[in-house]
């Protein structure tokens, strides 16, 4: 196992004491440590931890792909308008993947939930706002109003089991959001 060094006392952490560890050990003390000297710890790149956001974005293979969150426009509530406000899902993989349960839901709570669906090796699908028939490329949420803030708001899909499976948010007003 690789050894790492630690520069502060798991007892102590304003008292530097350095000390060989091995990762299990470096795993151990970090979870004993408290306060700044855990923070210190891994500001300094002594072990690394990855966000289960960030872990979960990288190797998921359905993920957001461009979220239009601001139709062209005036914000007038037809149904042309609210479907040109619209998320993408996109399957990364190269084998069919199924959404079924799945859901996508903003900050303010508003929640889209697959019904049985599959999504093919490769390809993406989008969920527009408003109503329409869905299709093995198009779904539709049913809405009679927006639901994405043109300002900043974040999107979520979660598995049936509730489970974050990949998040895209945005603070600007530009229309759109790659993920």
């Amino acid at each position: 196992m690789p050894t790492l060094w630690a520069s502060f006392d798991a007892g102590a952490p304003s008292s530097p004491n350095a000390t060989a560890l091995t990762q299990g050990d470096a795993l151990k003390t970090t979870a004993k440590l408290s306060g700044l000297a855990a923070a210190a710890a891994l500001s300094i790149g002594l072990i690394a931890v990855p966000s289960q956001a960030a872990t979960a974005a990288s190797t998921y293979p359905l993920q957001f792909g461009k979220i239009y969150y601001d139709s062209p426009g005036s914000d007038t509530g037809s149904n042309t308008s609210l479907n040109a406000e619209y998320v993408t899902i996109k399957n990364t993989s190269s084998t069919t993947r199924s959404l079924t349960g799945y859901t996508v839901r903003d900050k303010a709570n508003h929640v889209y939930k697959f019904g049985s669906f599959s999504l093919g090796a490769g390809k993406s699908v989008r969920i527009h706002t408003g109503t329409g028939t869905n299709t093995s490329t198009d779904r539709y949420w049913g809405r009679g109003w927006y639901v994405w803030n043109n300002t900043g708001d974040k999107a979520y899909l979660r598995n049936p089991d509730f489970v974050l499976r990949d998040s895209c948010e945005w603070g600007d007003s530009t229309g759109y959001k790659w993920c």
